[in-house]
């Protein structure tokens, strides 16, 4: 599945500490003309209360497809697009300025 982004989509999530994988929703971050390639940039979300440096609120969750309190997490990855499960919403223009100015904060200038 090619997805556009900021697209909420599921994906299966590995846990470092076991075999297991787990359905994990997740954010696109890469543009279409990336991810027509086979792979997606993503980051993931979690509703994890303990905080990272970077976490982005949701707080339109309707649009999200979300239906609990959630925060986009800077944790990235890349995935092949075989693996999203399904796209269940996306991030609303004021989800999407927290998260874009979150990873601007992350980044070095020259890559701004």
């Amino acid at each position: 599945m090619t997805c556009e982004a900021w697209d909420v989509v599921t994906v299966p999530f590995p846990f470092t500490d076991r075999a297991a994988l787990k359905r994990r929703p997740a954010v696109i971050l890469s543009q279409r003309s990336f991810n027509r390639h086979g792979h997606s940039l993503m980051a993931m979300i979690t509703s994890s209360r303990l905080p990272w440096l970077g976490d982005s609120p949701i707080l339109h969750l309707p649009a999200s497809g979300l239906s609990a309190p959630c925060v986009v997490r800077l944790k990235l990855f890349t995935l092949d697009n075989r693996l999203i499960i399904k796209r269940i919403g996306q991030l609303s223009n004021e989800d999407k300025g927290r998260v874009a100015d979150a990873l601007k904060a992350i980044l070095p200038p020259e890559m701004n």
